[in-house]
């Protein structure tokens, strides 16, 4: 397809290539009708050739919004900082809002992001198909998604190797001695919830173990789902010898249920958590985590939604999935099962 050209650009808006032009290096003199009309021009025909007409269409402010699912988590916490340590360099404002895990209130805060002006989102979505992401992709707004894929659009994404972090977690357990692993596993419409749940099932299958029904519990990455989840299994007729929590704020609710079932941590039950939890050094057994490089992922972040902005022709550019590598923390939670 033929780019458009400032030609094309005035001919549509009925103006002189002047007036175009005027419009684009921001130089006044121009009716707000007119520029109006030049501006709906340019998005119709995709004529975004410099950084200068991408500014323009996009009103450019130096600022970019950042949307988690919960900034109260220290995970999200230090993923933000990564974000504003890099944005700070290159003189950009950073705007974050929180969904509280709510496509509802994610959709609200996109429309408020749009009303406000910003040249780019970082958001870790709460919905992965990306529809309520939709006005920003109709407006060309860069976006770089964090931890969670956006699926049913083309965008720049950092993640980690859920899968892998998982899978060696658990792995671990198994040459500790445990059989009867329990999982508290996360959304499964979520990546990091169905790629660390798949990786548990991919390191008890490769050993020959039982995948047991009563030892999947459904959190929802909240304190309290893990607290609900690990009572329970401590509940069983046979519970577990091992539990893995698949992210940090259930393994927070998780050790409160163990420490008040009296179960006795790194002796009677074996936990491992995905997140370095700031606590996990402190309790006693420390705990084994496996860990994620959070500020790299917000640095790594900002840096493709800056590469975006300066893209001169956006539209042609491919996407790109960058995927950062977990580590597995060894403490004393987990203790060697003897088989007798």
């Amino acid at each position: 397809m033929k780019k458009a050209t400032i030609e094309d650009v005035a001919r549509k808006a009925n103006v002189s290539v002047a007036t175009v032009s005027r419009v684009i290096n921001a130089q006044g003199g121009v009716r707000k009708s007119t520029e109006e009309k030049i501006v709906q021009a340019i998005k119709e025909l995709n004529y975004v050739r410099n950084a200068v007409a991408r500014s323009m269409v996009r009103k450019e402010t130096k600022t970019i919004a950042v949307i988690v699912p919960d900034i109260c988590n220290p995970f999200f916490s230090e993923v933000v900082a990564g974000v504003e340590r890099k944005a700070i360099a290159k003189d950009y404002f950073t705007m974050v809002s929180s969904s509280n895990e709510s496509k509802i209130n994610e959709r609200k805060l996109i429309q408020h992001i749009i009303e406000r002006g910003v040249d780019g989102v970082v958001v870790t979505t709460a919905d992965e198909s990306g529809e309520q992401l939709k006005p920003l992709f109709d407006l060309r707004v860069p976006i770089v998604a964090v931890d969670r894929v956006i699926k049913n659009y083309q965008v720049d994404t950092v993640i980690i190797g859920n899968r892998e972090g998982a899978y060696e977690a658990v792995r671990h357990l198994i040459h500790e001695g445990h059989k009867d692993i329990a999982i508290i596993r996360g959304p499964q419409n979520t990546t990091p919830g169905y790629e660390r749940y798949n990786g548990y099932v991919q390191a008890m299958k490769e050993f020959g173990l039982d995948i047991r029904e009563e030892f999947i519990g459904d959190g929802d990455f909240r304190e309290d789902s893990g607290y609900e989840i690990a009572k329970k299994f401590s509940q069983l007729d046979t519970p577990p010898t091992a539990i893995f929590s698949s992210n940090n704020l259930m393994s927070i609710g998780a050790l409160k249920a163990i420490q008040e079932m009296n179960w006795k941590l790194g002796e009677e039950i074996s936990f491992l958590g995905f997140d370095d939890i700031e606590i996990a050094t402190f309790t006693r057994p420390q705990i084994t985590t496996v860990s994620r490089p959070m500020r790299q992922l917000g640095e790594v972040a900002f840096q493709l939604l800056y590469d975006q902005l300066m893209e001169e022709n956006i539209e042609e550019r491919k996407s790109r999935e960058i995927i950062l590598t977990p580590h597995l923390n060894v403490r004393e939670s987990c203790k060697r099962k003897i088989v007798l």
